[in-house]
């Protein structure tokens, strides 16, 4: 493969043809701020945060969608570049709602963590705030677009990931926005509630509703761990708090990127449902009363021996359930039809 070499901050680096300068900088550990960039999908580069110096160059270039090239000296922190990154922040303030302290991405928020780094304090410009309505109908997501900077990643997630494209940009100038199509709320579209477009927000204009009123930021921690619900074997993190599942976020999974599906992202709530049973109930004296499993187990053996006997296998059916792992739901079809001797089984195949 051939191979171009650039300087970047006095250092020489080789990297493979095609590479971006944003990556060739990250090979040598030099941090860029990034907004609509994302290495999972396309680069419209169109945030600005993430451009650098370039001498010889016109003007600032984007790095993300900029192909490094022989020769290229890179300055990835020069005062021209400093200067940009607080203005585009200044900017993104100006329209941006000031209620850090009580925002459900305090402490994980992009623009939160630019404005600190590069020493941000307020909005450098007059601007005017938004006044679109809070979309909270749905179970899953919280819509804030007051709060969205029109990165787009949202938009390109729902597109290129998981090819449903629900949303997309509507209105002109200060009135743009991320909306479906005819601007109705998600539930009354054809969004799955995947919630991939959450996971790729830089800031907190898409919240996962459950997360968001069980917890901060950093009162949570990450158990990273698979998917139960089928065989793909996706990764993802449990937000755990006082030893209750109180969310899933994504993480870099071998198999599923950030990607999820609604069972693994949102299907969590019947972990602590005060319904779910935790021990096996034996009916005694018409009351259903707690029993051990040997005990429960022995008795199901024996009420499903009879009926066999005395009705044939086909008297018997098995239903299993989507909250079973793959490998459960596996053997109890495998018991079903070699130990019961029946096809008679079924999967709901869906929360």
């Amino acid at each position: 493969m051939a191979e171009v070499t650039l300087t970047i901050n006095g250092i020489e680096v080789t990297v493979p043809q095609g590479t971006t300068i944003l990556q060739a900088a990250e090979k040598l550990g030099f941090f860029i701020p990034t907004f609509c960039y994302d290495p999972e999908l396309t680069r419209p580069g169109s945030c600005r945060i993430c451009a650098v110096e370039v001498e010889k160059a016109k003007n600032l270039t984007v790095s993300c969608a900029t192909a490094a090239k022989n020769g290229m000296v890179v300055h990835t922190d020069s005062p021209a570049v400093i200067e940009s990154r607080k203005t585009i922040l200044e900017l993104l303030l100006a329209n941006h709602p000031e209620d850090c302290l009580t925002c459900g991405r305090n402490g994980d928020c992009r623009l939160q963590d630019y404005a600190y780094m590069y020493g941000v304090r307020e909005a450098g410009f007059v601007g005017e705030k938004h006044a679109f309505e809070i979309e909270d109908e749905n179970p899953f997501i919280i819509r804030d677009m007051n709060k969205c900077i029109l990165c787009g990643k949202c938009i390109r997630m729902c597109d290129e990931i998981q090819g449903n494209n629900v949303i997309d940009f509507a209105y002109r100038g200060f009135r743009t926005k991320v909306a479906t199509s005819m601007d109705t709320p998600l539930s009354d579209s054809n969004c799955v509630f995947c919630g991939n477009c959450v996971a790729v927000c830089p800031v907190g204009a898409l919240q996962e509703k459950g997360l968001r009123a069980a917890a901060r930021t950093w009162e949570v921690k990450k158990v990273k761990t698979t998917c139960p619900y089928c065989g793909t074997g996706c990764s993802f993190e449990l937000n755990v708090k006082d030893n209750r599942v109180v969310g899933v976020t994504s993480c870099d999974g071998d198999a599923n990127g950030r990607a999820l599906c609604v069972k693994g992202r949102f299907g969590y709530g019947f972990i602590h449902h005060p319904d779910r049973l935790k021990q096996p109930l034996i009916r005694k004296d018409g009351q259903l009363v707690e029993a051990t499993w040997e005990e429960a187990i022995g008795l199901v053996a024996v009420k499903l021996g009879g009926i066999k006997r005395e009705n044939g296998a086909d008297a018997l059916a098995v239903l299993s359930s989507a909250r079973c792992t793959n490998e459960d739901n596996y053997l109890l079809q495998k018991l079903t039809r070699v130990v019961f001797g029946t096809n008679n089984i079924d999967h709901c195949a869906r929360l």
